[in-house]
């Protein structure tokens, strides 16, 4: 799937060229478009050569400003505008879609950025219906991704703004995540999960809605989730892990957690939560690790958490933690267990 759509602006977002003096107008159907994508947790930013300041006043005229996130309105390349919201956006630049009037401009990004799929504005009125732009469900969880990614970008001024040591800032937001045994109502947002989340995520392997279904249930699992909220809001649910039991042996089949989460110091939280859970219950904690191109901070999050490897298979590990340290969670944020 596709996780953020990057519109040009002359000719594409609307018709009209703004440095030459047109009125520009953009088309109901385009805003149309632009709310969809949003309604179904579809990023957009912009990458226009253009003032920024007379773009963003008409962006602002139109009503439509408050759906694009990090807008890069400059003179610049536009493969350069691609590489500095992928930046800030802290997602896979095979995850974005670039959409342009112009040939040269698609041609450059391609060239630059190879992974990066292009659509000729003449192509806009049909994105709704792209395949990579139609999620199966739509969690609430990406109904408000937007709003959750303004949140952050208020975070970080006041962190910018903040005076005083890193951790202080943390401490400052209030932060509380609260894990919790996976619900019917959790399902969707869980599928899209395992689908949305690879740097942080152990297996990268997908689980579709049925089978977490199914896990739900068994009593030889134990399917966890976790949301995090602050004093701007919630990040929403951003966490989940799977766990096999047989006996007394333990094995974290599936772990991850939103790269979101990494620079607010809460990534470990949840594997600090199932060991400490494996250490109470005197069970033995295995955990399944499959390499991945992407996923490498998670193969260090396990070896940080003290778990070793017991077996390989090419990109297959399998990890033991002996349970001879079980660390206490991090002092800025107050965690809640609903077990």
């Amino acid at each position: 799937m596709a996780k953020c759509v990057v519109w040009d602006l002359d000719e594409t977002l609307w018709r009209g060229t703004l440095s030459e003096g047109d009125d520009v107008v953009v088309e109901p159907r385009i805003v149309d478009v632009v709310k969809t994508l949003d309604e179904r947790g579809i990023l957009q930013s912009i990458a226009s050569k253009n003032n920024h300041d007379d773009a963003m006043r008409k962006l602002e005229e139109l009503g439509i400003a408050e759906y694009f996130l990090h807008p890069q309105i400059n003179w610049n390349s536009k493969s350069s505008s691609i590489s500095e919201l992928q930046e800030r956006l802290n997602i896979g630049l095979d995850t974005l879609i670039f959409i342009d009037d112009q040939e040269f401009e698609r041609d450059e990004v391609v060239f630059v950025h190879p992974d990066v799929e292009t659509v000729d504005a003449a192509d806009r009125f049909g994105l709704t219906a792209l395949p990579r732009l139609s999620p199966a469900h739509v969690t609430e969880d990406a109904r408000c991704r937007r709003l959750m990614y303004q949140e952050a970008e208020r975070r970080d001024r006041s962190e910018s703004e903040f005076k005083g040591p890193h951790d202080e800032f943390l401490r400052s937001l209030d932060m509380v995540l609260t894990v919790s045994r996976a619900g019917d109502d959790d399902l969707m947002r869980l599928e899209e999960l395992t689908h949305r989340t690879s740097q942080l995520n152990s297996t990268g392997i997908h689980y579709p809605y049925e089978e977490l279904e199914k896990l739900l249930d068994d009593p030889f699992h134990d399917l966890w989730v976790c949301e995090l909220t602050d004093r701007y809001g919630s990040y929403g649910k951003i966490g989940m892990a799977l766990v096999e039991k047989s006996g007394d042996q333990w094995t974290i089949a599936l772990l991850l957690m939103s790269c979101r989460t990494v620079s607010k110091g809460v990534g470990t939280v949840l594997l600090q939560f199932l060991i400490q859970r494996a250490a109470a219950h005197g069970a033995r904690l295995l955990a399944r690790f499959r390499r991945t191109d992407r996923n490498r901070q998670m193969l260090l999050t396990y070896q940080l958490a003290n778990f070793h490897v017991v077996s390989r298979d090419g990109a297959d590990h399998l990890f033991e933690n002996d349970l001879t340290v079980v660390r206490d969670y991090p002092g800025h944020v107050k965690v809640n267990v609903d077990a």
